[in-house]
């Protein structure tokens, strides 16, 4: 006789079966499946788990664009540098004015 198991249920089989440690062929043949529905269930799965999920912007944000020059204060003496400037350069500049 054949049994009918939704989707939730082949996952759980499926679940079990990678916690078992046994191979799909083992496992199926100890638990009466077939490993051709097995495999079939698994690859359904697996293609529904990866599908494409539809979304919805629910707020707007404003990106800008314009690159932010970075300012260090140091003492009353103000540098300013251009956005792009490297997190080494930037840290060399500091020790050498400290």
């Amino acid at each position: 006789m054949r049994i009918f198991r939704n989707q939730e249920q082949w996952q759980a089989l499926i679940d079990d079966q990678k916690s078992s440690g046994l191979t799909i062929i083992d496992y199926c043949h100890q638990n009466q499946l077939s490993t051709s529905s097995f495999y079939a269930a698994r690859n359904k799965t697996a293609s529904i788990s990866s599908a494409f999920v539809r979304t919805k912007v629910t707020q707007e944000v404003e990106i800008s664009t314009t690159p932010q020059a970075i300012e260090l204060l140091i003492g009353p003496a103000k540098i300013i540098l251009p956005s792009t400037t490297s997190a080494t350069y930037i840290g060399q500049l500091l020790r050498e004015l400290t």
